[in-house]
């Protein structure tokens, strides 16, 4: 069943000079038809500037559309008396962690939202305390958010949103400002968020490898999406991935140079393992 769904989806940034020559206005989005199963993983990947973080934004209606629709669990977002059950089903997690911390504690931080939803005080201790462990910080929970690094002070702006227990969790390059170990422990949270807990993922990123665990992978480029399959399926397709800009995974990117060159390799890999075993067979 569609969670999320997007019809004929178009948006554009008003500016002054847009009111004046309207006919010169550029939609960010641009017809997007998009939409996501309950429970499901899934990956939207384009270059910088390609509306993908824009896209992520109608997801829990920050942004309304200025054409088509939105749905979120059969609700169009533009109902204004539905954003509060629209916000809480679908929770957004931003590049910057920074921006999202509020408290000078951490168990307090990741009680903000609860709070402000009026929950009670022994569910809120509930909802904290099973949210720090989902992303394994529990430990620091008496902490100040501040003094913890990149990646823990992401796991906890991602507490925080499960705290608020959303169907969905939408994540607009998440690792973006981490080093290779933060960057591990965020992924490694979301992807066993899913897994474990069954909690719908939209993972927005330009890094390929983060990628590759996930259900489905759509790639964006002008406002438009111009394909989507499993990870395989879309990587597979090297050349087509080139041609707008972006990067295949590395183990990929090996295999390809070295079917290229005539080393006989039907099936590309995904990641280092599969690279590996994929090499010692073709090899002896």
């Amino acid at each position: 069943m569609e969670f999320i769904k997007t019809e004929n989806l178009s948006f554009y940034y008003e500016s002054e000079e847009d009111e004046i020559q309207f006919d010169t206005v550029q939609n960010v989005l641009d017809g997007v038809c998009f939409s996501v199963k309950r429970g499901e993983f899934v990956a939207v990947i384009g270059h910088n500037g390609s509306g993908k973080s824009t896209l992520s934004k109608h997801l829990n209606a920050i942004l309304l559309p200025t054409g088509g629709k939105v749905y979120v669990d059969g609700t169009d977002t533009q109902e204004e008396d539905k954003l509060y059950d629209i916000r809480r089903k679908v929770g957004l997690v931003l590049q910057n962690p920074d921006n999202q911390l509020v408290a000078s504690i951490v168990e307090e931080d990741v009680a903000f939202g609860p709070e402000n939803m009026g929950v009670e005080p022994e569910e809120i201790r509930r909802r904290v305390d099973k949210a720090l462990k989902a992303v394994d910080m529990y430990e620091y929970r008496l902490h100040a958010p501040h003094k913890l690094s990149g990646g823990q002070k992401q796991r906890i702006a991602i507490a925080g949103i499960l705290a608020m227990e959303p169907d969905c969790i939408v994540l607009d390059e998440p690792t973006a400002m981490l080093d290779p170990k933060g960057r591990e422990e965020v992924i490694s949270a979301i992807t066993r968020l899913n897994r474990e807990q069954g909690i719908t993922v939209v993972l927005i990123t330009h890094n390929m490898e983060e990628t590759v665990d996930c259900h489905r992978v759509v790639v964006m480029d002008k406002g438009r999406i111009l394909r989507e399959g499993t990870p395989r399926e879309v990587f597979s397709q090297v050349e087509f991935i080139r041609r707008h800009r972006l990067d295949v995974p590395q183990a990929t990117e090996l295999c390809a140079k070295l079917q290229a060159s005539g080393l006989k390799i039907d099936k590309l890999p995904l990641d280092a393992k599969e690279c590996i075993d994929l090499l010692s067979e073709v090899l002896i």
